[in-house]
């Protein structure tokens, strides 16, 4: 049967709502991974083997996962891997998300180290792949038979590609998309919205008496910034321009801020400003705000039986013009892993067409083209709209941070957006505050 999350679930989930102890946590942390890198640090490590791991293939492969029913699903299909590879052990250990960096980083620079295989969160990748702390997979995934990595989705792939270099595997997408209850547009005769215009006026019209047209997420840090990116790619915006530096204080950015303060203050729900995931689901799931921007699998949870007065009439759209923010949970091996050849086994079984199918049946989400087009897949209980939703999402989608130090630039944008929504500062100043705030911490 397929899972649901639950409002818990996402609070602990990733998109972690950080003070002023865990930012200063993570500015430290990013100084130590400069300076392992620039001295003490591992060695750049060298793909070991090729993909090719004989069945015979033996060895224990600690893995850390979050306590969230995605480990569920990996844990479940562990006896179905060990038919294949009988002589791996496959031993995996659940943190909360913000446990989660610490352990990780202590463990790579241990000369006894925790963890053979590893899930890297996207801000993570090109800290550690920088570091040194993650071994090159390039020989591995080019020597797997039938793998076809080509097959995965490119978005998810190039957040695992740090200067050429592939360091992991995509393992789960959090591309967000539009959810909207479907009976709120027919009845005020309105389609789907197209555009950032269209975003702004259906929000406005779907607004009657208490009940909001849209549940926002203005929460200051993360959140916001996760939200309002989608705003930002809708004016036809970007986050990065071609050559890899940002690109926040532009005509584009200013359009989507001063559009996302007037949805807000006109068709959300009244003092949200501090709103993150648990309000704005409970809104949406309550009838009390007829659509949300939020990840593309929450739309069974909305829809679950029992769920709300308005389950089962909530559908997903792409974000209005078409290009969406993506997170992404990858598979990594740390370069000073123990069990190397049986963490690439498990890796690149997990990870393979028809165990990425089956996964995503189990409730997993997709990484793979060839998945959204299994009839398995599509005659399942979310039908094949859902599906070809999604696939339509990752094919256009693009992460918050693509450089250096990502969560603190996304910590930091993220605090300019809520002043400028709060009214503390003029949209001018944020974005302006914004810009000069990621270039200064991705150089």
């Amino acid at each position: 049967m397929r899972f649901t999350r639950n409002m818990q679930t996402e609070t602990r989930r990733r998109r972690r709502f950080l003070g002023a102890p865990v930012v200063a946590l993570l500015a430290v942390l990013a100084l130590l991974i400069s300076a392992c890198a620039g001295s003490g640090g591992p060695e750049q490590a060298q793909a070991t083997g090729t993909g090719d791991v004989p069945k015979d293939v033996s060895g224990t492969v600690r893995i850390l996962m979050e306590n969230v029913p995605d480990t569920d699903v990996v844990k479940a299909m562990v006896p179905e891997f060990n038919k294949d590879y009988p002589n791996v052990k496959v031993d995996i250990e659940t943190l909360t998300y913000d446990q989660m960096r610490d352990k990780l980083v202590s463990s790579f620079q241990s000369s006894s180290p925790t963890y053979d295989l590893i899930i890297v969160d996207n801000p993570w990748m090109v800290d550690f792949a920088n570091a040194k702390f993650l071994q090159p997979l390039d020989s591995r995934i080019d020597g797997t038979p039938d793998y076809d990595a080509a097959d995965f989705f490119k978005p998810l792939t190039d957040i695992t590609t740090v200067d050429g270099v592939r360091y992991g595997v995509p393992f789960y997408n959090y591309a967000l998309g539009y959810l909207y209850n479907t009976d709120d547009l027919t009845e005020a005769k309105l389609g789907v919205p197209a555009n950032l215009d269209q975003l702004v006026s259906t929000s406005k019209a779907l607004k009657v008496g208490d009940r909001a047209g849209i549940a926002m997420q203005p929460q200051r840090g993360y959140k916001i910034f996760e939200e309002w990116g989608n705003w930002l790619f809708a004016a036809g915006g970007s986050i990065y321009g071609p050559d890899g530096k940002p690109t926040l204080n532009t005509p584009q950015a200013k359009q989507a801020l001063n559009a996302y303060i007037d949805t807000y203050k006109t068709a959300a729900p009244p003092n949200s400003l501090n709103w993150a995931f648990d309000e704005a689901f409970r809104s949406v799931s309550g009838d009390q705000a007829a659509s949300m921007i939020s990840y593309n699998w929450n739309l069974p949870a909305l829809n679950e039986p029992g769920s709300g007065p308005s389950a089962g009439k909530f559908k997903l759209a792409p974000i209005p013009g078409g290009k969406q923010v993506l997170g992404s949970w990858s598979w990594a091996i740390p370069t000073n892993s123990g069990a190397s050849d049986a963490a690439w086994a498990f890796a690149s079984w997990l990870t393979s067409k028809v165990h990425d199918v089956q996964r995503t049946e189990k409730g997993g989400a997709a990484i793979r083209q060839s998945t959204l087009q299994d009839p398995a897949v599509l005659n399942g209980p979310l039908g094949a709209d859902y599906y070809k939703t999604v696939e339509q999402m990752l094919g256009n989608a693009a992460p918050l941070s693509q450089g250096p130090s990502g969560e603190e630039m996304i910590q930091a944008v993220g605090t300019e957006l809520n002043e400028a929504v709060a009214g503390t500062k003029s949209v001018d100043d944020a974005l302006a505050a914004a810009q000069a705030a990621a270039e200064k911490i991705q150089g």
